[in-house]
């Protein structure tokens, strides 16, 4: 799992920049490659424990481009950004449930990631670049913990 630069750099675009063109599946599959099964595997975990998952593409910009917005009864949960060969998964954790993320049983590096992520008033900025079903697996971590935190 690879942290995406932090402290005032700006994470990696999209591989679907142009505004004008919603990603098709056939784009995402052919970008996703072999992270394609990790996608599916992170969206239906999601959906099995936040039912009904609402899923939106959305435009962030010409410095981000699209990503696939996962949200629960309105509420974001996470935000899917489609890379070369892996994808983007950007949440905002809230500050009160930061300290369940550190003592999670997480990989250091990831655990790492959320002590460094940039603060915002929705919360901290956690981006994590999954690649397999191990990062899915962090990803699904986080997305509770954040989803439990009212």
């Amino acid at each position: 799992m690879d942290a995406v630069p932090q402290g005032g750099a700006a994470p990696v675009m999209s591989a679907f920049g142009d505004r004008a063109s919603i990603p098709t599946d056939p784009e995402l599959e052919a970008v996703l490659g072999a992270a394609l099964g990790s996608w599916r595997s992170l969206k239906a975990a999601l959906a099995q424990d936040f039912d009904p998952l609402a899923e939106r593409w959305a435009y962030s910009g010409k410095a981000y481009g699209w990503s696939l917005r996962l949200a629960h009864r309105d509420r974001p949960i996470v935000y899917l950004a489609p890379l070369a060969g892996r994808f983007r998964a950007s949440l905002a954790l809230p500050e009160r449930a930061v300290p369940a993320a550190l003592e999670a049983d997480l990989p250091e590096p990831v655990r790492a990631i959320v002590a460094d992520a940039p603060t915002y008033p929705e919360g901290r900025a956690v981006r994590l670049e999954v690649a397999s079903d191990d990062d899915v697996v962090s990803v699904l971590v986080l997305a509770r913990i954040r989803m439990a935190d009212r």
